[in-house]
């Protein structure tokens, strides 16, 4: 049975709560995702890497989407569900970026961390936590310079390195990852 859901709907569907929370060994798991698009430049023609960045719910800073991984879920399905709810956007899950443990600023403790890239394929209007985030596109430099956890710093770096790597060309034109 597939359920169909429309964008107004959508809002209604974050999850509460952390009954269904995952831990290993104490530490929360939690998993988040690298929005990223290519973005053509006028001036010149060349495809420039952009990320998508949230406000951090508290107010303090920016960062990459990501929360809990429940029991009912995929890593990758839990690293989708938390960017659509924090950051309205859908797209492409890819090859996990690493793992990362950090010690969370709010608990004295410590958190296990998994980062995908995700290719956006899709931005809406409304999403779940529209009200208490906002989100903006910025270069891989303009990302660096904002994101307030340095783990998420290193995530990105990989994510750069990675598409470097790939070498890829897009409609023939070499892709600048770091303009």
């Amino acid at each position: 049975m597939v359920a169909v859901v429309s964008q107004e709907n959508i809002v209604a569907l974050a999850r509460t709560g952390r009954h269904l929370q995952r831990y290993c060994k104490g530490r929360r798991q939690v998993v988040g995702c690298i929005p990223y698009r290519y973005k053509t430049s006028q001036q010149n023609s060349l495809r420039e890497l952009q990320v998508l960045v949230i406000s951090s719910q508290k107010g303090k800073g920016m960062l990459f989407p990501k929360g809990g991984w429940e029991k009912d879920e995929s890593k990758t399905e839990a690293a989708l569900r938390e960017t659509l709810e924090e950051a309205g956007v859908r797209g492409v899950v890819e090859r996990q970026l690493g793992k990362w443990s950090f010690k969370s600023k709010t608990y004295d403790t410590f958190y296990d961390g998994y980062m995908f890239p995700l290719l956006v394929q899709e931005e809406l209007d409304l999403w779940p936590e529209m009200d208490f985030r906002q989100r903006k596109w910025m270069s891989v430099l303009e990302a660096k310079e904002v994101c307030q956890h340095g783990w998420m710093i290193e995530a990105l770096d990989r994510l750069v390195s990675r598409l470097a790597s790939k070498k890829q060309h897009i409609e023939g034109e070499e892709v600048h990852p770091c303009l």
